[in-house]
């Protein structure tokens, strides 16, 4: 709710937070009460999916089906969306409890059948961002190897390229240079 209010009003990240926090955890209006939040959950899911929008959005661009783009989607289930996005980029909520509690919300605020769409296009974007990480994975792993070889920390070992060893002696070695007398 809080990025459908951000996206449809213009507001802030803070002043939809404190909006949040002071007058609606917990309030009670005619509408109903609301429930007490997690506020730094809350914090954390707002803030990432601002932060993080870009990479979001294109993380669920790459989910749907028939590339319909997410400026196309209802503004409610485009929030959901940036949500759940949040929760699967920047933070360790494991992706099968983030894709049930925004099937849920979306089964609570979406249009009738829009629970399944979220489902597919989450599960989705889960498993593009997880195989993303992975791909990541063994290229910082590598980084820190040669990082560390550098400082003279890894020897060589069978079937490595000796050619960064070579480069890392001959950056070490003093360089001495001709000067004419």
């Amino acid at each position: 709710q809080a990025l459908f209010q951000m996206e449809s009003s213009g507001q802030t990240v803070e002043g939809v937070t404190r909006e949040f926090e002071t007058h609606r955890f917990g309030a009670t209006y005619e509408e109903g009460e609301f429930a007490e939040g997690d506020v730094d959950h809350f914090r954390k899911i707002v803030g990432g999916a601002v932060n993080w929008q870009g990479k979001i959005d294109q993380m669920t661009d790459r989910a749907l089906v028939a590339k319909w783009p997410i400026d196309r989607i209802d503004p409610v289930i485009r929030a959901l969306f940036r949500a759940a996005g949040a929760e699967l980029v920047d933070m360790d909520t494991p992706p099968k409890v983030v894709i049930n509690e925004y099937v849920e919300l979306a089964k609570k605020y979406g249009a009738s059948e829009s629970h399944k769409f979220i489902n597919g296009v989450l599960d989705k974007a889960a498993r593009l961002e997880r195989q993303v990480a992975a791909d990541r994975q063994p290229r910082v792993a590598a980084t820190e190897q040669q990082r560390d070889r550098g400082r003279g920390h890894a020897e060589p070992q069978r079937g490595d390229d000796l050619r960064e060893h070579v480069l890392v002696v001959e950056q070490r070695a003093p360089r001495f240079e001709r000067h004419a007398l």
